[in-house]
């Protein structure tokens, strides 16, 4: 427990002169918050403050603030001498409000003590109720109350959640003394023990903590506040309030307020009750009150399932088949007053509420509101349903919705209510579920994917030339590599759900099988993956598929009417580009032309080219490769008629297409006529230590720039071919990769521009085109003014741009990154969301020094982070044109687009 110094009696008056104030009171007609203190009171504490002020039933209390959280552990979990006389002062306002004293053996006050963060973290810190019972005052409370069942219960559950919460003792001593108490009189629920036998059971308890904890069972009443306030604060450094914060982005400085409130009490029989309710269904979105509750209980037992609780109103009753009664027809006059309670807090807050309340002997009191936690489904339903209903504007509506919240809508989902085996946990690295047969290799994905077979490809770690694979499969599952690596990229652009980085994942591709935990997937088994949780099952488990009509259209209308950036899609494939169409592109902002490459098709054609010794033997490969490329791209612009088209030319580093078995070694050389000794010798020539930095990008261009040509010729023949035959042009970007020098990009600018004369003068048509680059190079950041001086558009590369800022690989950040994620080195997964500090000031130097040269250049993002809303504020303030994300996360790019808008007027 923590301690506190000792106080003299002028401290009790409150805080001393010039001492900072932690303390604020609320009920009995007295406020010193409200709602909007919310960084100061925490939501429960700004809450109860605002509910005081507007004249509901709220017993009284007193918040210490956020700030003594942050006090606390700055003087190693000691309170401030001033806060002794602050918490007294509280005390007495609760006292002079109630009528009891704290610690009066004839009539007590008791309280309780809870947590209260600015963000609402549900059940991730502590609680401790019916606070100042012990030995003498439990006495007093049976006697004030005329109920010793009551009394005594109230002191049993006070002993086991303190020595839980404070005292930090085993809970499961506790409840095995109870379920042994109920053994003995063969009864099965709590509200059947007799006083005599709460009395027994306290006895019991009071024991056990002396055997576990060494010392008594405190019965000191301002000892027991003290520990219980010191614990609420200790709970915030909990390690599921860390793991919570870290998943939902909850800063660690903002620390949580502590709430000590007047105690009301559910549990003193037929006539008092507690329950929980949400003004509107928190899982549909449907406007119902939506709620549970029991008769003769205390909060924690609605929530902890230790009764099953009952319904709020008759048609949740009716619709289950339930038969106990439900609250509308149990307590009627208690249930008519809550419902207007509802009513009158959700017009208030214009927001759908989370309420917690308590019925004492037929009285209503409110004991918490909060904005409710609900599905994407339900915010889309409740948000665009109160924009109807005036409650809020269309703007209000949008800035509503978590744009991350839309990928539960956007990809199958697993049945909630279905079981399921879990045997591995990853990182959820691409949303959406899927189950189907376990698969080893990308050559067997397809395979059994033409034969009809639902798939799982599972790898140690994707690459480039599984492509084929991982679009055949339903999923993805690795065990190495992070968020953004090449399975997670890959996978988010085709909609594939992935489970990537399962360390405790031993796979053998040989024998085709992967053990976890003593558990093996064998090829052919049937696995699901969960790419929202990152967990992993053995078995199919049922999916739910994602309805987008309704809300979604409505809302997404409304977006699109006050978003200025527009929204491209990363995609090279015509199924990803007519996906991206429908979910609202405007474009595509980042065409990967080395996908096309692996095709099946083509892929020994690419191996000849590079395996040829002379331009020549290049040429000849390339002539194979061009009426390919031409018709990839045809059918790209035909989808996206009118629109613009960034197509980026061959990036990757050569080795990556090249042969490593024995029959593919032999595939190209009956291709070529060259033996496979040579094929193997030039194989050699062309390793790179670190081909990530080698010869990669433009620097193929500028050594064969040969490739370029076929490429931009394949571009300029479809895009007229397409503006030809359908009447609408596209708008062809040819994006050169890997640009460092003015000079670099001024040599691939001529071939591209020579190209495309050869096939206008050729086809006797011209269509409209541009050429820039790809910003991925720090370098390419600091001289973008001379790089605008040839190219005429800039899309930022923020993959590549992260790894080459920091220094760091993607594929191999994931041993790594979550460590210095938790001690505050990079607040987010850099390569997840943008390193604004960093990475954002050579990205604004860019744009800077781009738009000196040439006003009018076009700027936009395509790397992963375009498709992440916490970087879209960037985007909007540097005034880009575009972001690019895939297909799959265009919706949710249009609607953080829209609410960067909203932030930024």
């Amino acid at each position: 427990m923590a301690s506190l110094p000792a106080a003299n009696d002028s401290d009790l008056a409150g805080a001393g002169a010039g001492a900072p104030r932690y303390v604020y009171r609320f009920g009995g007609g007295v406020s010193d918050g409200g709602s909007g203190d919310r960084n100061l009171l925490g939501g429960k504490g700004a809450n109860l403050a605002e509910m005081a002020s507007i004249g509901l039933p709220v017993p009284p209390g007193f918040t210490i603030s956020t700030e003594m959280c942050t006090v606390y552990y700055d003087q190693g979990a000691q309170f401030p001498d001033s806060l002794k006389a602050e918490v007294a002062a509280g005390l007495g306002h609760i006292e002079a409000i109630t009528g009891k004293r704290f610690g009066d053996v004839a009539d007590p006050l008791l309280v309780s003590v809870r947590s209260g963060a600015r963000a609402s973290m549900p059940g991730m810190m502590d609680t401790v109720l019916n606070l100042g019972l012990n030995d003498e005052t439990v006495v007093g409370l049976a006697t004030a109350s005329g109920d010793a069942r009551f009394a005594w219960d109230s002191y049993r559950r006070f002993i086991q959640m303190y020595s839980d919460v404070v005292l930090e003792l085993d809970h499961g001593a506790f409840e095995e003394a109870l379920e042994i108490a109920k053994e003995d009189k063969g009864f099965s629920l709590d509200t059947e023990l007799s006083a005599e036998d709460w009395r027994a059971l306290v006895g019991q308890y009071k024991a056990i903590v002396e055997d576990l904890w060494g010392k008594p069972f405190p019965q000191d009443v301002h000892d027991q506040l003290w520990g219980a306030v010191g614990a609420v604060f200790g709970s915030w450094q909990s390690e599921r309030a860390k793991v919570y914060r870290r998943l939902n982005d909850i800063p660690a400085g903002w620390g949580t307020a502590v709430n000590v409130q007047a105690m009301v009490f559910g549990n003193m029989g037929e006539t008092s009750a507690t329950g929980v309710a949400f003004t509107r269904d928190p899982s549909k979105g449907d406007r119902a009150y939506y709620g549970e509750f029991l008769i003769n209980a205390q909060g924690e037992d609605v929530v902890a399932g230790i009764r099953t609780p009952q319904y709020l109103t008759l048609a949740a009753r009716e619709a289950s088949g339930a038969q106990a009664a439900s609250m509308e027809e149990a307590m009627p006059e208690v249930y008519g007053e809550l419902s207007k309670v509802f009513d009158l807090l959700e017009t208030h807050y214009r927001d759908m509420q989370d309420i917690e309340f308590t019925v004492e002997r037929g009285k209503l009191w409110m004991l918490q509101t909060r904005s409710g936690k609900r599905t994407a489904k339900a915010a889309l339903k409740i948000a665009v349903d109160m924009a109807e209903e005036g409650l809020i504007s269309h703007e209000e509506a949008v800035a509503r919705v978590d744009p991350g919240a839309l990928d539960q809508l956007l990809h199958p989902t697993l049945d909630p209510s279905a079981p399921r085996d879990v045997i591995a946990r990853g990182l959820p690295a691409s949303p959406g579920a899927a189950s189907g047969m376990a698969v080893f290799d990308a050559d067997t994905a397809e395979k059994r994917s033409e034969l009809g077979d639902a798939v799982i490809l599972i790898r140690t770690e994707t690459s480039p030339e599984d492509i084929h694979g991982m679009h055949a499969a339903k999923g993805i599952l690795t065990a190495r590599g992070g968020m953004t690596s090449h399975a997670a990229v890959v996978a988010r652009g085709m909609g594939r759900p992935c489970v990537s980085g399962v360390g405790t994942l031993a796979i053998d591709g040989k024998a085709k099988i992967a053990r976890v935990g003593g558990r093996e997937i064998r090829e052919g088994d049937i696995v699901t993956i969960d790419g929202a949780t990152g967990e992993v099952m053995l078995g199919a488990v049922a999916t739910v598929q994602p309805q987008l009509a309704g809300a979604f259209g409505t809302l997404m209308i409304w977006a699109d009417g006050v978003r200025r950036l527009k929204v491209r899609t990363n995609a090279e494939t015509p199924a990803d580009c007519r996906a991206a169409r429908e979910f609202g592109a405007e474009g595509v902002g980042l065409c990967r032309t080395e996908h096309m490459f692996f095709e099946a098709s083509r892929i020994t054609a690419v191996r000849q080219m590079i395996l040829a010794e002379d331009e020549q033997g290049r040429r000849v490969a390339l002539d194979k490769l061009l009426p390919e490329q031409r018709a990839d791209f045809a059918e790209i612009f035909e989808i996206m008629a009118g629109l613009p088209v960034t197509i980026r030319l061959l990036d990757p580093p050569l080795h990556e297409f090249l042969p490593h078995e024995e029959e593919d070694f032999a595939e190209v050389a009956e291709a070529t006529g060259i033996g496979v000794d040579a094929l193997k010798r030039r194989a050699a020539e062309l390793h790179e230590f670190n081909p990530m930095l080698g010869h990669r990008g433009c620097r193929l261009g500028v050594t064969y720039p040969e490739i370029y040509e076929m490429q931009a010729r394949a571009i300029f023949e479809a895009a007229v071919d397409v503006a030809t035959r359908t009447g609408a042009a596209p708008i062809p970007e040819v994006m050169v990769p890997l640009v460092a020098t003015r000079r670099e990009l001024e040599l691939m600018k001529a071939v591209i521009d020579k190209a495309a004369e050869a096939v206008f003068a050729d086809k006797g048509c011209r269509v409209d085109y541009l050429v820039g680059t790809m910003i991925e190079l720090p370098r390419a950041a600091l001289k973008a003014a001379e790089i605008a001086e040839v190219g005429e558009f800039f899309s930022f590369g923020t993959n590549d741009l992260t790894q080459t800022t920091l220094g760091v690989s993607r594929d191999d950040a994931g041993r790594f990154l979550t460590a210095y994620v938790a001690q505050g080195i990079y607040a987010r997964d850099p390569f997840v969301s943008l390193d604004i500090e960093g990475v954002g000031e050579l990205i604004e130097m860019a744009v800077e020094r781009g738009r000196k040269t040439r006003p009018e250049i076009k700027l936009g993002i395509c790397g992963e982070h375009g498709g992440d809303p916490a970087s879209f504020g960037f985007c909007e303030t540097l005034g880009l044109d575009y972001v690019s994300a895939s297909p799959y996360r265009v919706p949710i790019a249009r609607l953080a687009a829209a609410q960067a808008a909203l932030k930024n007027r």
